[in-house]
């Protein structure tokens, strides 16, 4: 009888220990709920008549904004593929239209607006490169 007593007595205090520290456990972060634009309006942007456009959404104050600026530009091909830089705070108007809240940010869009794929932060040339090429095929297809 004694060791049953002193058992439920263990159960009891790892118990109360067990929600003591679950209450002092620190909340789960937050959770981005950045917007990212499906579909753009080609008018908006450099060259509408291109196939292909990859936006670039950046600010003047950010680093990595100027890293991925840097790997996009090289993507353009003439009369397939435009890059069109919008960045804060000279093109405001377009992080408001299309609701930035996040940059970088790269859409990669159609010839009608509809963006295929996106990037949000630093992306290395390579996913760049082969998120185009696998739009365009796709395309093709």
């Amino acid at each position: 009888m004694d060791r049953l007593l002193i058992a439920l007595g263990i159960a009891v205090a790892a118990g109360a220990i067990a929600m003591v520290m679950r209450r002092c456990r620190p909340d789960a972060p937050t959770q981005s709920n950045t917007w990212i634009p499906e579909q753009l309006d080609r008018a908006d942007f450099d060259q509408p008549a291109t196939p292909w456009l990859v936006a670039v959404f950046t600010s003047a104050t950010c680093d990595a904004c100027r890293d991925v600026r840097a790997k996009a530009d090289v993507l353009a091909v003439d009369h397939t593929v435009a890059v069109s830089v919008a960045e804060h705070p000279e093109r405001r108007d377009l992080h408001q239209r299309y609701r930035i809240d996040a940059v970088p940010l790269v859409v990669i869009a159609d010839g009608r607006g509809v963006v295929h794929r996106s990037f949000l932060g630093p992306v290395s040339a390579t996913d760049l490169w082969a998120a185009v090429a696998a739009v365009r095929e796709a395309a093709v297809s």
